[in-house]
């Protein structure tokens, strides 16, 4: 197995404050919109942009929440392995809000897919728009789309992209993996 840096921590911070800012170009105030990062790996990027946000560029109030998606998806009891649940946290109603899902890799879709269906738990949104750091263009299997993009990775079905948070991992670093 072999790996290649994909994107550094400096490249990571630079492509963050890009989305901060195709953010705060579409929603200013984020009166009426709500971040929503899909759990595990998404809740990362949706702290950090939420951060960026507020420290940087001083938005004063931004609904964030995490959505898990576990027991959503179609492939929930295909697996030999037991999927393990995280937490869901949306204390605040999404009903006729501006909903920016965020996750961290777009790869087949089936993951938006999962969010999508779990969402509507919490209300009717008036928008649903989708950030990822990294689209894999290539590996769609459903008709989904990012909204926001930080980078487009063309990589083949053996390869896998592998993000590395500080919170999480110890560092910010992109990994391009070869199976």
């Amino acid at each position: 197995m072999s790996q290649k840096v994909l994107l550094s921590s400096k490249e990571i911070n630079i492509i963050l404050h890009r989305l901060a800012c195709q953010l705060l170009e579409n929603h200013l105030t984020f009166e009426n919109t709500v971040l929503i990062g899909i759990q595990p790996r998404g809740k990362y990027l949706a702290q950090r942009l939420t951060k960026i946000l507020k420290e940087e560029y001083k938005v004063k109030q931004i609904d964030l929440g995490f959505l898990d998606i576990t027991f959503y998806r179609d492939d929930f009891r295909r697996g030999d392995k037991t999927l393990e649940a995280t937490k869901t946290k949306i204390d605040f109603l999404v009903e006729d809000k501006n909903v920016v899902l965020i996750d961290d890799v777009l790869y087949t879709g089936r993951s938006i897919n999962a969010a999508l269906t779990a969402l509507q738990s919490f209300g009717r949104p008036k928008d649903v728009e989708l950030l990822c750091l990294i689209d894999r263009r290539f590996s769609r299997h459903l008709p989904i789309q990012p909204n926001y993009r930080g980078r487009q990775v063309d990589a083949i079905n053996e390869e896998k992209v592998k993000v590395m948070w500080q919170e999480n991992d110890g560092e910010d670093i992109i990994y391009l993996v070869n199976r």
